[in-house]
């Protein structure tokens, strides 16, 4: 699969399976670039994403406790 042009589609997806930590956005927050939105932990290490654009978060997908695959979206940010 594709991962689409620089500064994304504004989905942040899993990097790899793992389970959802903490979501640290709601929708309607206001994020930056480089604003940390979610954690997944995936081989007992904790990684934190970020946004990769300025927007408004659309949408939540995961809950903590929620298990991911791969590729899983996790957040979608609007400009």
């Amino acid at each position: 699969a594709s991962k689409g042009g620089k500064g994304g589609d504004g989905v942040v997806k899993s990097p790899m399976p793992g389970r959802v930590l903490r979501v640290l956005v709601a929708e309607g927050d206001e994020v930056r670039v480089g604003q940390a939105v979610v954690v997944v932990e995936a081989m007992k290490m904790e990684n934190e994403l970020f946004a990769e654009r300025d927007g408004t978060v659309a949408k939540v997908f995961v809950a903590p406790g929620t298990n991911v695959e791969g590729g899983a979206k996790l957040i979608e940010i609007h400009a």
